[in-house]
Formats: structure tokens, C-alpha cells, sequence
């Protein structure tokens, strides 16, 4: 549970010596059981606390997203950055579907008050897959109420070296503890959590 992963990642960062791997051998198991497509290792390095590599491997579209902290974001080489949106009307988002009660309902609510306002959700089962499309500009946005620090660690290293903003849902800098995550371009970031705090999915 998400009780004894917190309690494990504290365990590790308070041990560790300095330097932490955090991996994801296969983020989208249930994609991956399913043989859908949408499943891929996510590896990050974190140095005291702090994540400062990141690489995502979609080996169904052979697209290796990469980042080193203060180096930008790439992908297969090349640089990439986060989308052009300004307006919550022409966004695309995506978002978790988590199988807790607790996150469910509050999943439920940002639908409920996210979907008149922007131009799609999705809901495709990878986080990792996710933070790397709004690191290239394939979605504006990915938030989800809870997910562990495997699944995002990479993915926000990622999305801030590409330009974007990577913050919990307070809106406050993230850590690697946190666990309710939004991730956009930055020029919708403030919109999303408005609609998201009046959805009560924060307080």
C-alpha cells in the first residue's frame, strides 16, 4: 500500500549514500498483462533526495526520452520541449485511473469539472508514458491523486527539463515523497489546479 511505500522510500533516503536508484521495470502492468501497447521501464538517479537523470524507454515506438538535470529534455537525440497551450479550452490532458477508493472518487471529481473546460481527457494507464508526452508536447497535462515515486521520478525530471512544471497538487515544488502529482507545460498549470481545488480534490 501507499503506506509502506512511503515508509520504504524514507528508509532508503535516509540510508542511502547519496546517490538512489529509482526504477520502474515495467510501469502499465495491466497494460502490459493485457498486451496493449502502452507499457515501459522508467529509471531515475536521484542525489541526495534530489532526481537529476531520467530516462523513459517506449520500446513499442523505439522512443528513448532522456533528461540530466540542467542539460534540457531529448528524445532519441533530439531535444524536445513541452506543448504551446495558454488556454485551458485547448487542452489535452490525461490523467490516472487508480484502483484505491479514496483516489477513485477524487479522480471522479476532476472529471466531472476538468472535462467542460478542456479539449480532451485520456486515461491510458502509463504514468511514465504520460510525463513523457508533456514533455514533448504530445498532452498539455497529466495529474493523478496517487502514484509512487517509481512511476514519477523520471517522468518530472523529464517534463521540467523540457520547460514545463512539475508540482504537487498544492502547487508546491515537488519532492520525491509526494504523491499527488500534476504535470503540464506551465502555461495551464495554474488553471488545472484551480479546477482541480474546485473540484474539492484539493483543499
Amino acid at each position: 500500500g501507499k503506506e509502506a511505500s512511503a515508509a520504504a522510500l524514507d528508509a532508503l533516503l535516509e540510508k542511502s549514500n547519496d546517490w538512489l536508484w529509482i526504477v520502474d521495470p515495467i510501469d502499465g502492468t495491466t497494460n502490459f498483462v493485457s498486451g496493449m501497447p502502452l507499457c515501459m521501464p522508467s529509471v531515475a538517479v536521484a542525489y541526495k533526495g534530489e532526481v537529476v537523470v531520467g530516462v523513459i524507454y517506449d520500446p513499442h515506438r523505439d522512443e528513448m526520452f532522456t533528461a540530466c538535470k540542467g542539460q534540457g529534455a531529448f528524445m532519441n537525440g533530439e531535444k524536445i520541449s513541452v506543448g504551446e497551450q495558454d488556454d485551458i479550452g485547448d487542452a489535452v490532458v490525461a490523467m490516472g485511473s487508480p484502483p484505491g477508493p479514496e483516489s477513485m472518487e477524487m479522480s471522479l471529481r476532476g472529471i466531472q469539472v476538468l472535462m467542460p473546460k478542456v479539449r480532451t481527457i485520456r486515461m491510458l494507464g502509463s504514468a511514465a508514458l504520460m510525463f513523457a508526452w508533456v514533455a514533448n508536447g504530445r498532452l498539455t497535462c497529466y495529474w493523478e491523486y496517487d502514484l509512487s515515486s517509481w512511476d514519477q521520478a523520471a517522468g518530472a525530471l523529464l517534463v521540467r527539463e523540457a520547460g514545463g512544471m512539475f508540482t504537487n497538487l498544492a502547487g508546491e515544488e515537488w519532492n520525491v515523497r509526494d504523491r499527488k502529482v500534476c504535470a503540464s507545460n506551465g502555461k495551464v498549470h495554474d488553471a488545472i489546479l484551480t479546477s482541480l481545488k474546485e473540484a474539492k480534490v484539493v483543499e
